[in-house]
């Protein structure tokens, strides 16, 4: 019989914790943005949010694109905080993902801006999908 092994994916119960409450007391900026990426209402595809990575917890992510969002307080523009969101990006970077990164002041006051910059990061990194045309109701299919 083989040894069970413990799945790599697994998230420590303290980092699911810490996400969940993220997701509860979500900032203005987190919710605004929210409601422009949730039920794939950008360009189709699927965002979640408060997703741990490693020992991160990412704000945004597209699994399909690749791609990580953070959303950027006033904390985060000290000496310490830039140097904190580097390693972070760093670390999330390694696990193959594009980390774009907004203030919160961004998302308030130029929402548009920001999710063209999202929209043309999903079109460069997510695949492609073609999906069989629907034909017309009425249209017979015509033999050749």
């Amino acid at each position: 019989m083989a040894e069970e092994k413990t799945p790599t994916w697994k998230v420590p119960a303290k980092l699911r914790t810490n996400a969940r409450a993220l997701r509860k007391n979500s900032t203005d900026a987190e919710r605004v943005l929210w409601s422009e990426l949730r039920d794939h209402r950008l360009n189709g595809v699927g965002f979640r949010r408060q997703v741990p990575i490693d020992n991160y917890i990412a704000d945004f992510m597209c699994h399909a694109a690749r791609l990580v969002i953070e959303l950027d307080g006033g904390q985060h523009f000290s000496g310490r905080g830039e140097q904190a969101d580097a390693a972070r990006s760093a670390v999330i970077e390694a696990k193959g993902f594009r980390v774009l990164r907004f203030s919160n002041h961004d998302v308030m006051t130029n929402r548009v801006g920001v999710l063209e910059t999202i929209a043309a990061a999903i079109a460069e990194r997510a695949p492609t999908l073609t999906l069989p045309r629907k034909r017309e109701r009425g249209q017979e299919k015509q033999s050749s």
